[in-house]
């Protein structure tokens, strides 16, 4: 009969895990893998030497913008909540792997109970009482000390797993500390540089300034002597009076940039050390830009992406492994009497036990299933996430490879534009003096020249901001 109830369980507990196993295999998902294939160059160039592989002070030779891009990795704010959050995944990681190791705890522990003579505990102790003529006190003192242990064995290494998603996902916090650090040197390069235009612009408003309040004079000599009208005269004054209002919008936005410059940098409002070079005499090394998968490596926005991959596709097999059994082992020992005098009594006042739980799901498990197929869900925008990110980086680069192109060709002939319009400047009012010209020509010719001017440094400037985006597309400064 015992062997017969002993044989009735065996096949119960094997049903129990084949039903199990049989249940998962009825959860079919679709998985997607990655692509990460790109193409082989760019504009069919084989050169592998990378602009990206240079540290940011090899790259960027002004001294003073060194200063605040040095500044700014040690006190810009947002940069330091990045780093925080790399913290936090690290001690996530630590939180995982001390789920699949034994937890062992002490435990201490004092009460007293009064049991009631009409219940079935106080009835066995009357018994006793007449039996053995020992009266068991009324009041009944529990004293307990003693360890107790539990261990899930991770058979499925449902937990490992989750140790590793946790420091991929640490991985990935770092990547992003990376990218953010390399986002901020190309924001702070890129206003640095705005604001030298800025300087630049404003210098050349004031010797405007002085070239149509000469021009003026003139003119006002040439009505005297009744060769213009006062209609002249007072075009003259307006085109003064607009070119200053231009100096008060420039010098706004100087203040502006200056004060960017310092929030990124993590300090209050104040003078900006700035080169005094000629804006359009700044020199920029030629980029390298080595070859597309090379940014698999250099660019962590990719990395990061891809440490998230990793992470989803862990995840994934963390959800499936929940509808497996689980073993947990739970021991304990100690001390345990009634009186403090017995408390430490061997063996009469010790106790141990040990005991093993297999544990899985059979009905009810919709949670676990949304669980599961969530986690596919998340996995498969991970890979399309990934994908994005290459597409991305490749199509950045491409742009700023054809802007500078086409911008070094602009300045070229932008260069040619000023320098014909700044002889007109001087022919037009010669010609103007001696009366072969009209007002109007002298006119159209200085705001020519100015409108010229300011084109220049925005092409100079847009120059000088592609060679920093390609550093940044490229996957530079973060090193």
């Amino acid at each position: 009969m015992m062997k017969s109830k002993k044989t009735i369980q065996i096949w119960t507990g094997i049903t129990y895990i084949a039903l199990v196993f049989s249940a998962c295999k009825s959860l079919n998902i679709n998985q997607k893998n990655e692509n990460t294939a790109v193409p082989e160059s760019y504009q069919n160039s084989k050169d592998t030497l990378n602009s990206a592989q240079l540290k940011w002070n090899e790259y960027f030779k002004d001294e003073n913008l060194a200063v605040l891009i040095d500044s700014a990795l040690a006190n810009n704010q947002e940069l330091n909540i990045t780093i925080q959050e790399i913290q936090i995944s690290q001690n996530e990681v630590l939180v995982r792997k001390g789920d699949y190791l034994p937890v062992l705890g002490a435990k201490v522990g004092a009460g007293i109970e009064k049991v009631g003579r009409h219940t079935s505990q106080g009835a066995s102790d009357d018994v006793s009482e007449i039996a053995t003529g020992k009266k068991t006190p009324e009041n009944l003192v529990d004293l307990y000390f003693g360890l107790q242990a539990s261990w899930e064995i991770d058979i499925w290494r449902k937990l490992r797993n989750a140790k590793k998603s946790a420091y991929s996902r640490y991985l990935a916090s770092t990547e992003g500390k990376n990218f953010a650090v390399t986002n901020l040197i190309a924001e702070l390069a890129n206003t640095y540089y705005e604001l030298l235009a800025l300087d630049s612009q404003l210098e050349i408003v004031i010797q405007n300034i002085a070239i149509q309040t000469n021009a003026l004079e003139i003119v006002k000599l040439q009505k005297d002597a009744t060769r213009v009208t006062e209609l002249a005269v007072r075009r003259f004054e307006a085109e003064v009076y607009h070119t200053r209002s231009l100096q008060f919008d420039i010098q706004q936005e100087i203040v502006e940039k200056e004060n960017k410059l310092n929030f990124l940098v993590g300090r209050f409002p104040q003078t900006i050390v700035r080169s005094s070079q000629d804006f359009n005499n700044i020199i920029y090394d030629s980029i390298r830009t080595g070859v597309p998968s090379q940014l698999l490596a250099n660019r962590p926005d990719i990395r990061k992406a891809e440490y998230e991959l990793v992470a989803n596709k862990l995840d994934v097999q963390i959800a499936r492994a929940q509808f497996y059994p689980s073993l947990r082992i739970s021991a304990g020992a100690g001390f345990r009497a009634f009186n403090p005098a017995f408390l430490l009594n061997t063996p009469q006042s010790l106790i141990y036990n040990i005991a093993g739980d297999l544990v899985a799901p059979i009905i009810n498990r919709n949670a676990l299933k949304a669980t599961y197929f969530n986690s596919n869900a998340k996995q498969i925008q991970a890979v399309y996430n990934y994908e994005r990110t290459i597409l991305n980086a490749y199509v950045e680069v491409a742009n700023q490879i054809s802007k500078i192109n086409n911008l070094e060709q602009s300045y070229a002939l932008k260069s040619l534009q000023v320098n014909a319009l700044n002889e007109s400047i001087d022919i037009s009012t010669n010609l103007f003096q001696s009366a072969r010209a009209d007002y109007m020509e002298v006119l159209l010719t200085q705001r020519d020249a100015l409108e010229s001017k300011f084109e220049l440094i925005e092409t100079k400037k847009e120059l000088l901001m592609s060679t920093v985006n390609i550093y940044r597309a490229l996957g530079g400064g973060w090193r």
